[in-house]
């Protein structure tokens, strides 16, 4: 049996999580338009919005950001024809970065600031016959396109646009026989996929569809002896998947079936002591992605400085809370 040498463990000393710094690092982020990673990721945009906001609202300090030029910027991407939504102005809309809108909206408490009939529009177009769906125009097909297309939809009150009994025989056909779920049928595990498969069980009600034991157990083997989470055997940690493996354990109600204090130490040792951020693992360089599913993972852990995440939606749970949705329909 092959085994990872270089999954860095952290300090024993006790880490605590750098709070204010994580305030400076998100609210600061891309404030210079010139910054070279704020240009090379132009096409992330709305999603880098996403992480920004939600990460500040877990941490109390949601009025740390423009909340008028950001809903300016996200009614500028919706698409007029389509209802899509895209990262940026001037790019093709796409059912990523729709959901990220949506997510923001929902936490600013104005989503009906754009067309939301547009929307639902948008989402059923790209269902397929089989149930699955594509990401845009461009045809491609994904597991993570089935639970955007059905989280949009929650989120706005809408699911009976779509074909949801074909969506959920997509998705259960995806399952494979290690109990975890890939891209589409056959494709291999990965962590990230299976949140996205577990998210739209839960939202589509049909979590009964799960062999829970199997998968927690596959979740489970992901730890390291860092106390880290990895998205596939024989890879290395990373801080994003402290959320996918944390969030699709939570909604299966096993949590515990993990070391969360030795993770809870992996993701602190993660964290970037001069400029605040959280990077992938531990001695890397920070970024928005990482500090917010950082963040979101210390909050499943019960981490009492961060508000209560939805593990579902990564939103703020009173955000979800405060829906017109049934909230029964989402919360676990």
């Amino acid at each position: 049996m092959a085994f990872i040498t270089n999954d860095v463990t952290p300090d024993d000393e006790t880490r605590e999580l750098l709070f204010d710094k994580h305030v400076e690092y998100i609210a600061n982020h891309g404030n210079d338009k010139n910054d070279y990673e704020y240009c090379m990721t132009e096409f992330l945009r709305m999603s880098g919005i996403y992480w920004g906001v939600t990460g500040l609202d877990l941490m109390h300090k949601l009025d740390r950001l423009k909340k008028e030029e950001i809903i300016d910027f996200i009614r500028k991407c919706q698409c007029p024809v389509t209802g899509g939504i895209s990262a940026c102005e001037g790019h093709d809309p796409h059912l990523l970065y729709t959901l990220s809108a949506i997510q923001i909206l929902c936490i600013y408490d104005c989503i009906n600031e754009i067309d939301l009939e547009g929307v639902a529009r948008y989402v059923a177009s790209l269902q397929q016959l089989d149930g699955s769906f594509f990401g845009d125009k461009w045809g491609e097909v994904d597991t993570r396109f089935s639970f955007c297309a059905v989280a949009i939809l929650r989120l706005i009150n809408k699911m009976d646009v779509i074909d949801i009994d074909k969506a959920v025989t997509f998705v259960v056909s995806c399952c494979n026989s290690d109990g975890g779920f890939g891209s589409k049928p056959n494709a291999e595990s990965h962590a990230g996929l299976i949140y996205c498969c577990v998210g739209f069980l839960s939202i589509t009600k049909q979590l009964h569809r799960l062999d829970c034991e199997k998968l927690a157990w596959w979740l489970c083997e992901r730890q390291l002896p860092s106390g880290g989470l990895n998205g596939r055997p024989e890879k290395l940690p990373d801080v994003c998947y402290s959320w996918w493996v944390l969030a699709s354990l939570t909604i299966m109600g096993r949590l515990h079936w993990i070391s969360a204090e030795k993770l809870k130490k992996f993701i602190l040792s993660c964290q970037d002591s001069e400029t605040g951020g959280f990077s992938d693992r531990t001695g890397n360089m920070p970024d928005i992605f990482h500090t917010l599913f950082g963040l979101g993972a210390l909050s499943l852990l019960g981490d009492k400085r961060l508000k209560a995440v939805n593990p579902t939606f990564c939103m703020p749970q009173y955000v979800i809370d405060r829906l017109t949705v049934n909230p029964e329909s989402i919360l676990l």
